[in-house]
């Protein structure tokens, strides 16, 4: 079972060997997605993890190289009025991508067991029973032409708390902090809780979720990059499909 106590999160990576890594792998992930397009896979990638872990950073890198035209980017907030009056997947069925291309899911369906279950927003029947739901949701998608690759980025206290301190003085970063995220802070304990709930009941072979060290974020957004093309290949090959060789090695 994935556990959020088992991350290393002393782990690091020299900026110079970052930079000669990101380079290599970004350019294995053009490749990549052309590959998608030419064979009419999509791909869906979910962020998942702390205020401040990192999340907007690794994704930035994950598509900083890509072709535009074929990925989107969904930020996910709480969900609008008119939205309520469906079934809570319902706006996510809306936003997932053609086969071919790439949607990135910054939060996900994952908030009914994780904030809406914290701050009460969902019920316990409702979010109880979001497991089976969303395993079906995903087990839908990839028993057809699609990818799910699930990512939880996690830091410290400290560390979030240094990021956040950073974020209130730095004019390019404030709006980045918000009053929820101090009060968020005040529950770390519990989302730390139901996250290992959530991999307990939703890591599944089709949708794996993946736990990447955030306290060190060139570490993290290499680990992001490497785990989305190690996967990505290993899909493909249970698909009797081969990505052609860039040459450089992950």
């Amino acid at each position: 079972m994935k556990k959020i106590e088992q991350i290393d999160l002393n782990v690091t990576l020299e900026k110079k060997e970052y930079k000669k890594k990101l380079k290599k792998l970004q350019f294995e992930m053009l490749n990549i997605q052309q590959f998608l397009y030419n064979n009419k896979i999509g791909l869906i990638l979910v962020f998942e993890g702390m205020d401040a872990a990192g999340k907007g950073g690794a994704i930035k890198r994950l598509t900083q190289r890509l072709d535009p035209r074929g990925l989107v980017v969904h930020p996910i907030s709480a969900p609008q009025y008119h939205e309520k009056r469906y079934h809570y997947l319902h706006r996510f069925w809306r936003k997932l991508p053609q086969r071919g291309q790439v949607a990135i899911f910054d939060r996900s369906w994952y908030g009914r067991v994780l904030v809406e279950r914290i701050e009460g927003f969902a019920t316990d029947d409702e979010w109880m029973r979001a497991y089976d739901e969303i395993n079906s949701f995903e087990k839908t998608l990839t028993d057809d032409d699609f990818i799910i690759i699930k990512f939880w980025i996690h830091v410290d206290e400290q560390e979030q708390l240094n990021r956040f301190k950073e974020r209130e003085t730095n004019p390019y970063k404030m709006w980045k902090l918000t009053d929820e995220d101090w009060r968020n802070r005040e529950k770390f304990d519990d989302y730390i809780e139901c996250a290992n709930d959530m991999f307990n009941m939703t890591d599944t072979k089709n949708a794996p979720w993946f736990l990447v060290s955030g306290n060190n974020k060139h570490y993290a957004r290499i680990q992001v990059l490497k785990e989305t093309i190690k996967q990505i290949k290993k899909e493909s090959k249970r698909r009797g499909l081969t990505i052609s060789d860039t040459g450089n090695e992950i």
